[in-house]
């Protein structure tokens, strides 16, 4: 079986929040290491995201600086509420919760990757991957690598790497268009501050029909929020990208019948919106990781952004992965008793909701 000693490199395609951990982590390591990512460096997002106490917990594991993450987030101090239009309501303490721009977040892993010694390639897509025995060959429009390395698929839901090697495996619609959403100027709300709220909105027959969440602090220049609508996916594509305020603001208003003050506050002092489909890569017809080409994150169990778990997830992959190179042992096993993991953190979590 081959291991790390016999490497003469570490593949990562995809420079997002994994990959980039990844890179750095293995590169400080005194690994040679190259990454792939099709965007410009810099061009974090403008997306919004919550990692919990074992998602920071991985971090700190892989060397990332912990005084850049306590300046780079914040702490959810007043734990996550959950309300719903049949009067049921709850509270929790939340996990170690901090709340991310993941622009902030990628700038920190940005410098963490460009401080480490991996050869970074930003703005050079791989387009496909053709693996033949032995080896694999990167195409990137008309040229082509060929290379005997390990490769690490951390291109995200979309994943060019799975679809090479898995190409039965596809992204399936979570039944939710996710609209997210950031204010322009600070804004005051009667809600309490550094807390993760959500509000379900309950059809007649039991089932959610929309999720509206937010959360602000006194003094932010900007408040985030989001609404999750159950319906038809999109059908211009999975992502649409920035859409003007005006465009959404009817679907937005006709899914939160049950917040129309804070929605109409969100809505004028809001300019645009992000809006995608939900979607999910299913685990269940996963083929086994192998010793030559791993998928981690997003590329591998992508998940619904309902559940609120996909960075901390991808981090752990990293760990793991992280780990069995380091030892010289096999990464294929880390990431197969990872996905294990997840699994029964998906049913833990089937089983809670269900009660």
């Amino acid at each position: 079986m081959r291991n790390d000693r016999e490497w003469q490199m570490v593949t990562i395609i995809g420079g997002g929040i994994a990959g980039s951990a990844l890179a750095g982590a293995l590169a400080r390591q005194g690994k040679s290491v190259r990454l792939y990512e099709e965007r410009s460096a810099g061009s974090g997002g403008g997306a919004f995201l919550f990692i919990d106490d074992r998602g920071h917990r991985a971090l700190a594991s892989l060397g990332v600086d912990a005084a850049a993450v306590d300046a780079g987030s914040y702490p959810v101090t007043g734990g996550i509420t959950s309300a719903n239009n049949l009067g049921r309501r709850g509270a929790a303490n939340g996990r170690g919760h901090r709340f991310w721009m993941r622009r902030n977040l990628m700038a920190i892993l940005e410098d963490f990757v460009a401080t480490s010694g991996a050869e970074v390639n930003y703005g050079k897509p791989v387009t496909d991957i053709v693996f033949t025995p032995g080896r694999y060959t990167l195409v990137q429009g008309d040229s082509r690598t060929a290379a005997d390395d390990l490769i690490v698929g951390a291109d995200g839901t979309d994943s060019v790497v799975r679809a090479a090697f898995e190409p039965d495996r596809h992204p399936e619609y979570a039944r939710d268009v996710v609209v997210y959403g950031m204010t322009s100027e600070p804004v005051t709300l009667p809600t309490d501050p550094s807390t993760l709220h959500f509000y379900a909105e309950i059809a007649a027959d039991g089932s959610p029909f929309s999720t509206f969440g937010h959360i602000w602090r006194p003094g932010d220049s900007a408040a985030v929020w989001f609404v999750r609508i159950a319906r038809a996916p999109l059908t211009s594509g999975d992502d649409i990208g920035m859409r003007p305020i005006a465009d959404w603001a009817d679907a937005i208003r006709d899914a939160t019948p049950s917040n129309k003050v804070l929605i109409d506050v969100f809505l004028a002092t809001t300019e645009g919106v992000h809006v995608s489909n939900a979607r999910n890569v299913p685990l269940a017809t996963a083929s086994a990781p192998s010793e030559r080409a791993l998928l981690v994150g997003d590329a591998d169990h992508a998940i619904t952004p309902a559940a609120g778990v996909g960075a901390r997830d991808a981090l752990e992959d990293v760990r793991a992965v992280y780990d069995a190179v380091v030892a010289g042992t096999s990464p294929a096993v880390a990431m197969a008793e990872r996905r294990r993991r997840i699994i029964a953190d998906r049913e833990l979590v089937r089983r809670r909701s269900a009660r």
